[in-house]
This record gives C-alpha cells, sequence and structure tokens, in this order.
C-alpha cells in the first residue's frame, strides 16, 4: 500500500478549460496544472466532479489524463484521477485501464452511489475494486451526491482493506464519524479533507492534507495552511483558515465549478468561463465577490 505520506498537502483536482468551440483547451489545462503545482500543490486530481468528467467523453477523459500524468511525471507530483462509479464490475475495468498512465498514483472513487448499498456491501464493492486496480484506491466520501453516510466504523474498515490508501471526507461539515476517525485512523490511511469551507478544521483534527477546488485560486496560500497546522504555527493557521473559507464560501455561491471557472477567466488564465449542460456560467456578483475575497487575503497580519 503506498504510504499515507504520498497524500500530504493539498491536491487540486482541476477543472476543464473550454475554449469559444466548446472543446477542451489542452494548453489552459496544462498550464494550470503547472501553475498550481509551481505554487505549492502536492498534487493534481484529474477527472474529479471539478472537471465535470460526466460531460466528457472518452476521447476527452483520456486527453485530460494524459496532460495531467505529463506534468505530473515531470515535476515528481502526485496524481490522482477520478475513476468508477455505482457499477462493481464496470468500475473494476475502468479502473483496470489507468495502468496506461504510469504516473498515476492512485484512483479517486466515490462510495456507490444511487443504488446506495449497506455499509457490507459498500466493503464488498471496495474490496473487489482494491484487488482489481492497479494503483491504491481513494474512497471518496461525499453523501451529499451518494446518498450514503458512513459511520466511523465502517470508515476504518475500509481503510484497513489491503489497496485502499485513503479518504475523500466530504460530508458538509465536521461530524462525529471525522472527530472519531481521526481520533484513530488506520495504520497509512490518508484522510484528505474534500469540503473547501472545512479544510481548516478538518487540519486541525488531524487530516494529512485536502482535495480543494478552491486552491485554484489561492493554491500557495493553502500550502501555507495546511503547512501552518503541520507545523504547529496556531495563529497562522487560524487567520488563513478563516480567511480560506471565506473565500471558499463565495467560490461555491454557485453550483462547481462554475465561480472557480469565472474567476479564472477574469484572471486570464483560461480562454472562456463556460462549462456544459445542465450547468450555466456563474453570474457576474459571485465571480465579483469572489474576486474581492481573493484580494482580501493580502495582506495578512503577523507581516507575512
Amino acid at each position: 500500500m503506498t504510504s499515507n505520506t504520498a497524500f500530504r498537502g493539498i491536491h487540486v483536482p482541476l477543472i476543464t478549460p473550454l475554449d469559444t468551440g466548446g472543446r477542451i483547451a489542452t494548453d489552459a489545462l496544462e498550464r494550470l496544472a503547472r501553475d498550481v503545482l509551481d505554487e505549492g500543490a502536492a498534487g493534481i486530481v484529474a477527472l474529479g466532479t471539478t472537471a465535470e468528467t460526466a460531460t466528457l467523453d472518452e476521447t476527452e477523459r483520456h486527453a485530460v489524463v494524459d496532460v495531467c500524468a505529463r506534468v505530473c511525471r515531470e515535476r515528481g507530483a502526485t496524481l490522482i484521477v477520478g475513476a468508477g462509479g455505482n457499477d462493481t464490475r464496470r468500475s473494476a475495468a475502468d479502473l483496470a485501464r489507468l495502468a496506461a498512465w504510469p504516473a498515476v498514483t492512485a484512483a479517486l472513487v466515490p462510495v456507490p452511489y444511487f443504488t446506495r448499498p449497506a455499509q457490507p456491501g459498500v466493503l464488498a464493492h471496495f474490496t473487489h475494486l482494491a484487488a482489481a486496480c492497479p494503483v491504491p484506491l481513494i474512497v471518496y466520501h461525499v453523501p451529499l451526491r451518494t446518498g450514503q453516510d458512513l459511520d466511523a466504523d465502517c470508515l476504518r474498515a475500509l481503510g484497513r482493506l489491503p489497496g485502499v490508501a485513503g479518504i475523500k471526507y466530504a460530508v458538509g461539515g465536521i461530524d462525529p464519524h471525522a472527530v472519531e476517525l481521526l481520533a484513530d485512523p488506520p495504520p497509512d490511511f490518508a484522510v484528505l479533507a474534500g469540503d473547501d469551507t472545512f479544510v481548516s478544521p478538518l487540519l486541525a483534527l488531524g487530516a494529512t492534507g485536502g482535495i480543494v477546488a478552491s486552491a485554484h485560486l489561492a493554491t500557495g496560500r493553502y500550502a501555507e495552511l495546511a503547512g501552518a497546522w503541520a507545523g504547529g504555527d496556531l495563529p497562522r493557521a487560524r487567520e488563513l483558515g478563516h480567511r480560506l473559507s471565506a473565500l471558499s464560501a463565495a467560490a461555491f455561491a454557485g453550483p462547481n465549478p462554475t465561480v472557480i471557472k469565472g474567476v479564472l477567466h477574469a484572471q486570464g488564465r483560461i480562454p472562456t468561463p463556460d462549462v456544459r449542460l445542465p450547468l450555466l456560467p456563474a453570474g457576474r456578483e459571485a465571480i465579483d465577490l469572489t474576486l474581492r475575497r481573493l484580494a482580501g487575503l493580502r495582506p495578512l497580519a503577523h507581516g507575512r
């Protein structure tokens, strides 16, 4: 199993930039990948929810992974790829294809959605997938999207499965199961904060890092946040945490990644703010608020 040290720090789940013709702007994607790594991200996530993966065809998904794998290979960075769904057999086939990219460090796989198996079924699903996958799995626990709320005992059981390296924890807050899990996690099991507004408190509780869409906009600050909690600089961590939480709240005022794309376009970092249906582009008010929150990150107190 990959040690959880591979998943420490901030990982940015990259958007999929589109050109004026609605095609993937691969040059812009590559620039984004290089930018976030240059600014302190430990790694990137390809084909996450933020990438609008459900709207990409197979050729487009391969193109995204090709770009991200090349950049991560050159930089020696962690690459996590979203894969799998609520059909165990089809998910195993999807995961097996990741062997085509040796740069892939892990696969981000959701808890089965819609069919909502009982917790023993969830464990059986991930047991089967871990045995078939060429890379370790990170369980994506997001009850808002899956309809599945897993307790701490189930989360620990998942963490003890051979081939499961961690969890993206995105339950919409800090719940008792997170507190219980982080008080006694399985050995070498990475807990990655997955709700942007709650990254700081989860790091304070002992999360190893985070998968943070808002970090497109302030990668260095999020990396500082993770470093401050890890290094015991509590005043710095609290101040950064409060400001970044406000930024994240603004960035998620519309469906992800509409506001983030709008801000990146306003900054000249991607060619259009476009998203694919059923999403619609973010309104100007949400973009402007996020830009103001972003500007408010500087200067910080303590002369830093």
